[in-house]
């Protein structure tokens, strides 16, 4: 356990703040905007709304040890992203889509905020969370 103000917990702090903010992100592209998620934006959320969920638990525990269980889902996550960031870049052939069925991975309803993809800003969002579990893993086994 760690005490708020100790450094471990500002940085759990923040990563429920990332997840947080990413996860009501997505609610409100999908539900307000109307933007219908493509499958692998659908298989991300999978991965982030959960990590909202347990990183609030343990940030208002303060429990450092969350990094066990939120890392995984961080990593998954990302890879995820990473993939979808690839596809959208057209990195990825055509062939390796998996989003045949529903909205595509690569058209302008993927873009916010003037031009940035969706999934850039959900590998963003993953980086930020892993990278901050890697720190309270690193300080908490200190």
């Amino acid at each position: 356990m760690v005490a708020p103000g100790d450094s471990q917990w500002g940085l759990l702090f923040i990563s429920w703040l990332t997840a947080l903010v990413a996860s009501l992100a997505a609610l409100f592209i999908g539900e307000v905007m109307g933007r219908a998620p493509c499958v692998l934006c659908w298989y991300q959320r999978a991965f982030m709304f959960p990590l909202a969920i347990i990183l609030a638990v343990a940030s208002f525990r303060a429990d450092a040890s969350v990094w066990r269980y939120a890392l995984p889902l961080a990593a998954g996550g990302w890879l995820i992203a990473a993939f979808h960031t690839l596809q959208y870049a057209g990195v990825i052939p055509p062939a390796l889509e998996p989003c045949g069925a529903g909205p595509s991975c690569t058209s302008g309803d993927m873009t916010i905020l003037g031009g940035v993809p969706l999934p850039v800003l959900s590998l963003l969002a993953f980086t930020i969370i892993a990278a901050l579990l890697a720190l309270v893993n690193r300080r908490h086994d200190a």
